[in-house]
């Protein structure tokens, strides 16, 4: 019995082991929208040619749209033994429309069509991606605005540093976060080219044209050469990548929150419904959402990692290992689309604990850069020598047990007489953020001003 797909090259079916490594139906059907398009924008290219004629073309579409509508309302029945969607929707139009569905494939190849539906989907996906970060930004700045005063401690090596403001810290997600959206952007614009009629690998000798096929798919323009166009999965790739920026973003965010969480912390509080329990201690309230964003980011770097280590080693143009890009795909881009609406809710969902907040930006001796800046502004001091003076009240406030603005005048005159009372005016966590108004700086009135900026760019779109 002759192979059903390949007709008279192969006298004998596929042998089960083969059947089962070679079908990617499981997985692929995923594409039968973008799958069914791309058969239509060619097939009204085809007619449009004459290549074939007008009364096939409308057949051929009906039929797509009848196949269409089977697959979305559950109706359709997909085949392992016709290895993937492509043949899948082909074998169906078949018995829907009889032999007319056989002129479809003319001047394409299952390689150029694959390319281009998985351009398809991968386009589509960025463009949700791209609104999920938009989604998130517009969280995080409109709770920034709102707590733009509201101190905490800002820290380097999770020790207290200096003091800053819930806002400012938040905002600094919004600035990676738009790093992520621009290069979601930037992956969208570059892979939008439409291989569809490069065929198997070398072009085809029929008239066709192909930038009327790509222009009624949305792309750009066709892509300029047929062996690029059949084997590149760099647009895939790119959409991990920045995938993989996204979601080590994700975890960092994730990982200050079960910090802030913390009993030790007490930063932050979750709801109930970003948190979970514990099957033997009832006390527990554990942010199971943000750890398991967390977690995600490995899945996500491991489906970029797989599809690197695929490509590296093949020849032009293309090979059948490029059919392991699929689930790898659908996979890590799932990932961190559920990711990032994850973190949306939480951001939109935690309530900033302020009181414990601002206690917290006091310890630790977080206003010593401050005094150190006073020494330097007021008495005219060298940094230098500031920082040493500075280190050396500190030492006082160690010894004696007490938080730097406790630290007795006459003490700190021991260290340097030129000091006065006015230092005092410096080291409270809420002058000392007041006064960081350079740009960038996490002043209340900067941190206003760039919330509104970008909630007003948000807007925008």
């Amino acid at each position: 019995m002759s192979n059903r797909m390949w007709g008279g090259r192969f006298a004998e079916g596929p042998d089960a082991i083969m059947e089962e490594i070679n079908a990617s139906i499981d997985y692929d059907r995923k594409l039968y929208k973008q799958d069914i398009d791309g058969s239509k924008a060619h097939v009204r290219m085809l007619a449009e040619k004459e290549i074939v004629t007008r009364d096939d073309a409308e057949k051929i579409v009906g039929g797509l749209d009848t196949i269409l509508s089977e697959i979305e309302n559950g109706e359709f029945k997909f085949s392992r033994a016709l290895e993937d969607i492509h043949m899948n929707v082909e074998a169906r139009l078949a018995e829907l429309i009889g032999p007319a569905a056989g002129r479809l494939h003319t001047a394409r190849s299952r390689n150029d069509q694959v390319a281009t539906d998985f351009r398809l989907w991968v386009r589509d996906t960025l463009d949700t991606l791209d609104e999920q970060l938009s989604d998130l930004m517009l969280a995080l700045a409109e709770k920034a605005e709102t707590h733009a005063a509201d101190v905490m401690p800002g820290f380097t090596h999770l020790q207290s540093a200096q003091p800053v403001t819930f806002g400012h810290h938040l905002l600094a997600y919004v600035e990676m976060f738009a790093r992520d959206r621009g290069r979601v952007r930037d992956a969208r614009r570059r892979m939008n080219e439409c291989p569809l009629g490069s065929a198997a690998l070398a072009g085809t000798s029929f008239p066709i044209d192909r930038k009327l096929t790509a222009e009624a798919l949305g792309f750009d323009r066709p892509t300029a050469n047929s062996l690029d166009a059949v084997s590149d999965r760099d647009f895939v790739i790119e959409a991990l990548s920045a995938s993989a920026m996204t979601a080590m973003h994700l975890s960092r965010l994730a990982e200050e929150i079960v910090i802030w969480c913390s009993a030790q912390f007490g930063f932050v509080k979750l709801s109930d419904k970003f948190s979970t329990g514990s099957s033997i201690m009832p006390q527990k309230k554990n942010p199971d959402a943000a750890e398991l964003v967390r977690a995600k980011s490995g899945r996500i770097y491991g489906s970029l990692q797989a599809l690197l280590v695929m490509m590296k080693g093949l020849p032009l143009a293309y090979s059948k290992d490029m059919q392991e890009d699929k689930e790898q795909a659908f996979d890590g881009l799932a990932s961190v689309s559920l990711a990032l609406a994850a973190m949306t809710g939480m951001v939109k969902d935690l309530e900033p604990v302020t009181k414990a907040m601002k206690k917290a930006a006091g310890s630790g001796y977080s206003t010593a850069t401050d005094l150190a800046d006073w020494l330097v502004r007021v008495l005219g001091m060298p940094f230098r020598d500031a920082h040493h003076v500075t280190g050396r009240i500190v030492g006082l406030a160690v010894v004696k047990g007490v938080e730097l603005h406790k630290v007795p005048l006459d003490e700190m005159q021991k260290v340097d007489p030129k000091i006065t009372g006015e230092v005092f005016s410096v080291l409270s966590v809420d002058k000392s953020v007041r006064s960081r108004t350079s740009f960038g700086g996490t002043s209340p009135v900067n941190v206003r001003k760039q919330a509104r900026r970008w909630l007003k760019e948000l807007s925008r779109g």
